[in-house]
C-alpha cells in the first residue's frame, strides 16, 4: 500500500527524494505522512511552506486517492515503481528530478545500454525507414528502444525494436489510456515483451503540459538518445537537450538540407551531436559489435540479390515511394508479373517496403 501512497504524493510538484526521505524519518511510513496535518508538515526542517500548502491541497482533492490507485491498479493489472524500491532504474534515478513513482503495464528490463529514439511526428519516408532499421540494428545487438509512442518517428522505432526484441513506451497520459488512438495494438505488443510506462495517475488524459516532463523520462531511462528527424522547434529538441543536461550522449541522423524536418538534427549536429549514418556508429560508444547478418546454407549473407532484385533495388530510394508501374517504367522491359514477383521476394529478404499508398521504398541496404 505504500507504493501508492508515494503515487499520490508524486503528484506534489516539486517534492524531491530527499524532502520524501526526510519526512519518512519524522513520520515513519507514507501513510503517516498523508494523514499528517499542516502543522506537523511544516515542523519538519527545510521544508518549505510552498511544498507544505501544495501537499496538503493534493491530499484535499482526493482523501481517498492511495485507496482508489490500490483497487485500480489491481484490476488493470498495472504496476507502480517508487523510488524507493531497490530495482528502480540507476540511470532515471541519477537525474535531477526523478519520478517519485510511475506505473507500468510488461515487464521493466533495460538491459546495459538503453537508447531513447526520438523525432518528428510528421516524419518523412526516410525518417520512418532509418527509425526502423536503427531500432531493429540496436534490439538484435542488445539494446532496448525507450521512445514515446506518438506518430511517426516514435511509432517507427518501437515497429523497429519489435520485430527483434522488446522496447519501451513512455507515454503522457495514464498507462491505460491508449493515444496516439491508432496505436492501441502496438501499445499492447510493447506491453506484452517490453513495458508502458507513465508517471500520470491511470486514466489521465493526453495533454501537452504533460508531455515536456514525460521527455525527461525518456532520456533519463538511457544512455543515449538518437534523433531521427526534427524540425526547428521540436518536442525532439527538448529530450536532445535534456539528455546534455544530464550528461548523457546525443546523436543526430543527418538529413537533406532542404527537408524543414532536417533542420533539427542538423542543429543538433552543429552543436557537438554525434553524426550517426547505422547502429554500428552507436554501439562503438559503448564498445558493442554489430551481429553478423543471417547467411544461408551456402554462407551467403540473405541480404544478396540477383542481377534482376539488384536492377530493381537501383531503381528505388529510401525517401521517395515508387508505385510498381512506375518501376516497370524505369526497368523498361521488365513485365509486370516480374516486378511483383521481384518485390514480394525483397520485402522478404528486408529490403523492400510497401508504404500505406502502395508504393515501395528502400528498407535496408545492401553489402
Amino acid at each position: 500500500m505504500n507504493k501508492f501512497y508515494l503515487a499520490g504524493l508524486n503528484r506534489v510538484r516539486g517534492l524531491k527524494e530527499e524532502e520524501l526521505r526526510r519526512l519518512l524519518a519524522v513520520f515513519g511510513d507514507l501513510a503517516t505522512v498523508w494523514r499528517a496535518s499542516v502543522e506537523d508538515l511544516g515542523s519538519v526542517g527545510r521544508l518549505s511552506p510552498k511544498l507544505v500548502a501544495a501537499l496538503d491541497k493534493i491530499r484535499n482533492e482526493d482523501r481517498d486517492l492511495p485507496k482508489r490507485l490500490a483497487e485500480e491498479c489491481t484490476q488493470k493489472n498495472i504496476k507502480v515503481k517508487t523510488v524507493l524500491d531497490g530495482d528502480y532504474p540507476l540511470w532515471l534515478k541519477e537525474i535531477a528530478a526523478p519520478p517519485l513513482a510511475f506505473f507500468y503495464r510488461g515487464h521493466l528490463h533495460l538491459g546495459e545500454f538503453p537508447i531513447a529514439m526520438v523525432g518528428s511526428r510528421r516524419c518523412s519516408q526516410y525518417g520512418r525507414g532509418v527509425a526502423k532499421e536503427l531500432a531493429k540494428e540496436l534490439t538484435a545487438a542488445g539494446s532496448v528502444i525507450v521512445s514515446g509512442a506518438a506518430r511517426g518517428i516514435d511509432t517507427a522505432s518501437h515497429q523497429g525494436a519489435l520485430s527483434k526484441g522488446a522496447t519501451i513506451a513512455v507515454l503522457g497520459c495514464g498507462v491505460d489510456v491508449v493515444y496516439p488512438a491508432e496505436n492501441e495494438k502496438l501499445l499492447a505488443e510493447i506491453a506484452a515483451s517490453g513495458a508502458v510506462i507513465s508517471e500520470q495517475l491511470p486514466g489521465t488524459k493526453p495533454l501537452p503540459v504533460y508531455f515536456p516532463a514525460r521527455n525527461r523520462i525518456i532520456s533519463g531511462l538511457t544512455r543515449g538518445t538518437v534523433v531521427v528527424e526534427a524540425a526547428a522547434r521540436s518536442g525532439s529538441l527538448i529530450t536532445a537537450e535534456m539528455a546534455l543536461n544530464e550528461g548523457r550522449d546525443v546523436f543526430a541522423v543527418p538529413g537533406s538540407i532542404y527537408s524543414p524536418t532536417s533542420i533539427g538534427c542538423h542543429k543538433l549536429l552543429q552543436q557537438g551531436a554525434k553524426l550517426i549514418t547505422s547502429a554500428a556508429d552507436i554501439l562503438s560508444e559503448y564498445g558493442v559489435e554489430m551481429p553478423q547478418p543471417a547467411t544461408t546454407e551456402k554462407g551467403k549473407s540473405d541480404l544478396d540479390l540477383n542481377e534482376e532484385e539488384a536492377a530493381l533495388y537501383k531503381v528505388l530510394s529510401h525517401d521517395t515511394p515508387l508505385t510498381a508501374d512506375e518501376i516497370i517504367l524505369r526497368l523498361k522491359n521488365s513485365e509486370a508479373a516480374d516486378v511483383a514477383f521481384l518485390l514480394l521476394q525483397m520485402e522478404l529478404k528486408g529490403l523492400v517496403e510497401e508504404t500505406e499508398s502502395h508504393a515501395y521504398i528502400r528498407k535496408g541496404r545492401m553489402n
